[in-house]
C-alpha cells in the first residue's frame, strides 16, 4: 500500500496548476482590459473633416477691364488747311489795291501796273504755301503724338491689369496650397497614432492567445502528471518516479521565490 507520498504531491500538484491557470487567467484578463481601452481611445479619436483647398477661389474675372475706351483716331480730326489759303486771297487784294494807288498816283500805264500786281501775287502765294504746307506738317505730328500717347496709356494699362491679376492668381495658389499642407500634416499625425493604437492592440490580442495557449498547456500538462501519480494501488508493484509541475525555465533547482511569478506585476 502507499505511504500516503501519492495524495501529497497530487495536492501540490494541483495547487501549482492552479496558480498557473489563475496567473494565465489574471493575464488575459489585463490583456483583454487593456485592448477595451485601446479600442475606445482609437474610436474616440476625432479625425479632421475632409477639406476642399480650392473653396475660396473666387472668380478673377471682375478684374479684367474693357480698354477699348481709350481708342480713338487720331487723324479723325485732320483738316485742310484754309488758313494759308484765306491769306493768299488777302494779301492779292492787298497787293491789288496799292498797285492801282500808285498808277493813278504816278500815271503810270495800266501794263506796268499789271506787271506789279502780278509779282507781289506770286511773291505771296510763295509765303502760303510755305504756311499751309507747315500746316499739314504740324497736323501730322500732333496726330502721331496722340497716337503715341493712346498707345502708352492702353499697355501701361494693360500692364496694371496683369499685375493685379497676376497677384490675385498668386495669392490664390498660395492659399490653396497652405490648406493642403496643413490638412497633409494632421493627416500624417493622425494616421500615426492610429498605427500606434492597432499595434497595441494587436499585441495585447496576442498577449491574449498566449495566456490561452499557456491555460491550456498547463492543464493538459497537469492532467499527464497527475495521471502518473502513484496513489498505493495494488496493481502497480513498484512506485513510479514523482512528476515535477510547472518546473523553472532552467535546469537549476527552483529559487525561494519561484512561486512569485504567480504574483501579478
Amino acid at each position: 500500500m502507499g505511504d500516503g507520498s501519492g495524495y501529497a504531491q497530487a495536492g501540490a500538484m494541483l495547487a501549482v496548476t492552479g496558480l498557473e491557470l489563475a496567473f494565465a487567467e489574471r493575464q488575459a484578463n489585463k490583456a483583454a482590459a487593456r485592448e477595451a481601452d485601446l479600442k475606445k481611445e482609437m474610436s474616440d479619436l476625432k479625425r479632421q473633416p475632409i477639406i476642399n483647398p480650392y473653396e475660396d477661389v473666387v472668380n478673377l474675372s471682375d478684374m479684367v477691364s474693357d480698354l477699348s475706351s481709350m481708342l480713338s483716331n487720331p487723324f479723325d480730326s485732320l483738316g485742310v488747311a484754309t488758313g494759308a489759303a484765306e491769306m493768299q486771297a488777302e494779301e492779292a487784294d492787298i497787293a491789288l489795291a496799292n498797285t492801282l494807288d500808285t498808277l493813278r498816283a504816278t500815271g503810270a500805264s495800266a501794263g506796268g501796273a499789271t506787271a506789279l500786281a502780278r509779282m507781289a501775287l506770286e511773291s505771296k502765294k510763295g509765303i502760303a504755301n510755305d504756311i499751309q504746307k507747315q500746316e499739314i506738317n504740324n497736323n501730322k505730328l500732333r496726330a502721331q503724338g496722340q497716337e503715341n500717347l493712346i498707345n502708352n496709356k492702353m499697355n501701361e494699362a494693360k500692364r496694371q491689369q496683369g499685375v493685379a491679376f497676376g497677384e490675385a492668381q498668386r495669392l490664390q495658389q498660395t492659399d490653396v496650397a497652405g490648406k493642403e499642407f496643413v490638412y497633409g500634416e494632421q493627416e500624417t499625425r493622425d494616421i500615426q497614432q492610429l498605427n500606434r493604437l492597432q499595434a497595441q492592440i494587436t499585441g495585447q490580442q496576442q498577449a491574449q492567445v498566449a495566456a490561452s495557449q499557456r491555460q491550456s498547456g498547463v492543464l493538459a500538462a497537469g492532467l499527464t502528471a497527475f495521471g502518473n501519480i502513484d496513489f498505493g494501488s495494488s496493481n502497480k508493484s513498484t512506485p513510479t518516479t514523482s512528476p515535477t509541475i510547472a518546473p523553472p525555465p532552467s535546469s537549476t533547482p527552483a529559487p525561494s521565490n519561484y512561486y512569485n511569478r504567480f504574483s501579478d506585476e
